[in-house]
């Protein structure tokens, strides 16, 4: 059986994509071949390198990658699932082919404000709210067998 290819877009590739990336690789396991990518890519967030830390996923080794290069490189996906607030849903970019498109909003790691502990707090309600959308199969357009499910 062929694997369901997904890519997880936002911006900078620099949190939000990069935590439902690796949710779903941890939750999905080997049924799906899974990526993150961004419009403008930067590096991963420390801080959200930190919050995963906390649960056991290990995101320090990662690098963020541009859409536009994977375009380049021909890459294709079942889904496509951007991961943008709704304020910057207009700036989310757009993976071009033939795949299922979705809208998953989160707010910006990247504005959290106030002192280190409260930045932390702010991206860990995002972490989880993403890992509630991934283990949670009927929120899903596609199936995820997950030791979570209600």
């Amino acid at each position: 059986m062929d694997k369901t290819r997904v890519l997880f877009i936002c911006n900078h590739n620099s949190g939000r994509s990069q935590m439902a990336e690796a949710f779903l690789k941890e939750f999905g396991g080997e049924d799906f071949e899974v990526e993150s990518a961004g419009l403008e890519p930067t590096s991963v967030n420390p801080l959200v390198v930190e919050v995963m830390r906390e649960i056991g996923i290990d995101l320090s080794g990662k690098r963020t990658q541009s859409v536009f290069d994977l375009y380049r490189m021909g890459r294709l996906y079942d889904y496509v699932i951007t991961v943008c607030d709704d304020a910057d849903e207009a700036k989310c970019p757009i993976f071009p082919g033939v795949a299922q498109r979705w809208h998953w909003p989160f707010p910006d790691p990247a504005a959290a404000e106030g002192t280190h502990e409260e930045k932390l707090e702010h991206i860990r309600a995002i972490r989880d709210q993403i890992k509630a959308r991934i283990v949670r199969p009927h929120d899903l357009p596609f199936r995820v067998d997950s030791p979570f499910q209600e």
